[in-house]
C-alpha cells in the first residue's frame, strides 16, 4: 500500500469542497459523458441491525468503493443512521490514494445529486425560495445547505421548515432561522402549502405529506429509501409530476416511490426522465406542473465527489 495514502476526515471534506462545488462536480461528470446506467450495482446485505452496502465505481481518473451501513435504530442512540468509509484508488495503477469519511461524503454527495437533477427548476424564479424538509438529520440539513449554496446570487432563501415526528428529540444544529414543527400539525401543513421545494429525507415507508396541499409547481426531492416497497411521496403527486431519476433501471429496481406508482398505474416507465438528460439540456423541466426527483443513491456519485474532494486537497 502507498505510504502517501491520505486520510480525509469529515472536517477536511467540508473544507475542501462546498455543497455548490459538489453539485458542479456531479454536473461536470454527466456533461463529460458519464453514464449512470453503466457500472456495477450496489450490493446490499441484510444484517441483524440493518444493512451493509458495498458501492464500487470508476471514472476515467479514479476507482473507488464505499462500504456503508444503514442502522435504522441509530438516531435513537445519538448516532448517524448511515455510516461508512470510502477508499479511492488511482485508475491507472490501482494504488490507494485516499481513505475518506464515508458518512461525510454521503452527506455531501446526496444533496449534490438532488440539486443537480432539479437545478433548472430552482432557478426559474427570482423571488424567495421557501423550503420544507421532512427530517432534521444530516441529509435534511445537507439539502438545505446545498439548495442555499446553489441559489445564492440568483434568489434568496425564504422560509426553511423542518418537519419531524418529535421536535424535542432533535439535537443537531439547524440553519439559523429554520423552524422546527411536528409532523401532522397545522404548521406542517402550512409549510407544505407554501413550499417551492419539499425534501423528504426520512426513514418512512409511507407518504410523509398530503400532496393535495402542495403548490402546482412544487419541486419534491425524495431520498429517504432505496427499497422498492417503501415510499415518501404518494402516487397522486408522482402521477401528475415530471419524474426525474438517477437512472431508469435503478429506479425501477430500488425506487419505491416510482415502483409503487407504476404498480398503481399512476405512472408509466416511459415517463421517467434520467437526470443526465436534465443536466445536459436534453430534457426540460416544466414550470406548470410538479417535479419529483427520486434518488436511491448510486456508486458513481460517490467516486465523482470523492475525486473532486481529493483533487481540491492536492491543489
Amino acid at each position: 500500500m502507498s505510504a502517501t495514502l491520505a486520510h480525509v476526515t469529515a472536517e477536511r471534506i467540508g473544507e475542501a469542497l462546498t455543497p455548490a462545488g459538489a453539485v458542479a462536480a456531479v454536473e461536470e461528470a454527466l456533461r463529460a459523458g458519464l453514464d449512470p446506467a453503466v457500472g456495477p450495482r450496489r450490493g446490499i446485505l441484510d444484517v441483524a441491525s440493518g444493512q451493509l452496502l458495498l458501492m464500487p465505481a470508476e471514472t476515467a481518473g479514479a476507482v473507488g468503493v464505499k462500504v456503508a451501513t444503514v442502522a435504522p435504530a441509530n438516531p435513537e442512540r445519538g448516532l448517524p443512521r448511515i455510516q461508512g468509509v470510502y477508499v479511492l484508488f488511482d485508475a491507472a495503477t490501482l494504488t490507494p490514494r485516499a481513505l475518506l469519511d464515508g458518512t461525510a461524503l454521503t452527506t455531501l454527495r446526496t444533496p449534490a445529486v438532488s440539486v443537480a437533477a432539479v437545478r433548472p427548476a430552482l432557478l426559474r424564479e427570482t423571488g424567495p425560495l421557501h423550503l420544507t424538509v421532512f427530517g432534521a438529520g444530516p441529509q435534511g440539513t445537507g439539502h438545505v445547505d446545498t439548495v442555499a449554496g446553489v441559489i445564492e446570487g440568483h434568489r434568496p432563501l425564504g422560509a426553511v421548515t423542518h418537519v419531524v415526528r418529535d421536535p424535542s428529540a432533535v439535537t443537531g444544529a439547524l440553519r439559523e432561522g429554520a423552524a422546527l414543527v411536528a409532523a401532522g400539525s397545522p404548521e406542517a401543513a402550512e409549510a407544505v402549502a407554501r413550499a417551492h421545494v419539499v425534501v423528504c429525507a426520512t426513514g418512512s415507508g409511507t407518504p410523509v405529506f398530503d400532496s393535495g396541499l402542495a403548490r402546482p409547481d412544487v419541486v419534491v426531492i425524495a431520498v429517504g429509501s432505496h427499497d422498492p416497497d417503501r415510499r415518501e411521496v404518494d402516487g397522486a403527486l408522482v402521477g401528475r409530476a415530471q419524474v426525474v431519476v438517477e437512472d431508469v433501471a435503478t429506479a425501477l429496481r430500488e425506487g419505491g416511490d416510482v415502483v409503487m406508482a407504476i404498480a398503481e398505474t399512476d405512472l408509466a416507465e416511459a415517463d421517467l426522465i434520467p437526470m443526465a438528460d436534465v443536466v445536459t439540456g436534453r430534457a426540460e423541466l416544466s414550470a406548470d406542473r410538479p417535479v419529483v426527483f427520486k434518488s436511491s443513491g448510486m456508486p458513481w456519485e460517490d467516486v465523482v465527489v470523492a475525486e473532486a474532494v481529493v483533487a481540491r486537497l492536492r491543489g
